[in-house]
């Protein structure tokens, strides 16, 4: 399915963004690797997103083509304890596959909305662990059409970072995951006790990008952004939630340009009370160029 002049509200968490130029929804590698080398040949720069979850659309929009991967969502359980998944399978989706083969270690992952491509972008994670911590290799599209595969190590994963979140023209197709045998009833109660314990903590009632910050060494942003009153402080349609003042929430209505100006208050006024500058966790894409 191909579609133009698609507006990326509709396909992002936060329900914000301008509309994409050309949105495609590869079912395989091979659709993947012909949108790379039709780009190529027309000078199209190429954009790679899953479920839309940790990213900020430009009111822009975004130029050329947006690939959205989430029909690359198979899943296949391997021998010795690994597991297969394609770049657009939901984290809750690969979680919920690896626990019923009896595996264990992904309990964390099973809440994070996102796909198992953008996990890997960004390494995320939550209750101290994350998506490197498991993965045993990962299979890149190069700029050039190679079709590579890398080990863990040559990830470079680090707090919220990997080799692809240096602006390298690299994209996912899938991961293999090395787990542990588990007992799938203890880790179903775990992944149900991780899961309530966001919903009371986290303001899922409204829509958002996640986390907006990274931790900042020796502190965490949500604490520093409550002790600088700004619960509930809001610029246009986006707000500080009075839940969980890590997050910014779009309220109803909230453009690209609230969030980021709200992003920037809030660094200011954190630096100004703590000495701590906030960087943003959100990626920010589309327009003209990224600005954080």
């Amino acid at each position: 399915m191909t579609l133009f002049d698609e507006p990326m509200s509709r396909y992002t968490t936060f329900g914000i963004g301008g509309a994409a130029d050309i949105l495609v929804f590869p079912e395989a590698t091979d659709d993947f690797l012909k949108i790379l080398k039709i780009c190529e040949r027309n000078n199209l720069p190429l954009t790679a997103l899953g479920d839309g979850s940790n990213v900020l659309v430009s009111d822009e929009g975004i130029r050329g083509v947006v690939v959205i991967t989430n029909k690359m969502n198979d899943v296949e359980i391997l021998e010795n304890n690994r597991i297969r998944a394609q770049a657009g399978t939901r984290l809750s989706k690969l979680a919920d596959a690896a626990v019923t083969a009896g595996l264990d270690g992904l309990a964390f992952a099973s809440g994070i909305p996102g796909t198992v491509g953008g996990a890997i972008y960004m390494n995320a994670g939550a209750y101290g662990h994350d998506i490197g911590e498991f993965i045993e290799s990962v299979t890149l599209l190069m700029p050039d059409g190679a079709i590579v595969s890398k080990s863990a190590a040559e990830m470079g994963f680090g707090y919220r970072k990997s080799i692809l979140a240096d602006g390298s023209a690299m994209f996912v197709i899938e991961a293999v995951f090395k787990l542990r045998p588990g007992d799938p009833e203890k880790t179903r109660r775990e992944m149900k006790d991780l899961n309530a314990r966001r919903k009371e903590s986290q303001p899922l009632e409204y829509r958002s990008a996640g986390s907006t910050f990274k931790r900042p060494e020796g502190h965490f942003a949500g604490k520093l952004i409550e002790d600088s009153g700004l619960k509930g402080f809001g610029i246009g349609g986006a707000e500080v939630s009075e839940k969980h003042a890590g997050f910014i929430i779009n309220k109803g209505g909230a453009t690209a340009k609230d969030v980021l100006e709200l992003i920037e208050a809030i660094r200011q006024k954190v630096h100004q009370n703590f000495g701590v500058w906030l960087e943003p966790e959100v990626r920010v894409i589309g327009g003209h160029k990224c600005v954080l």
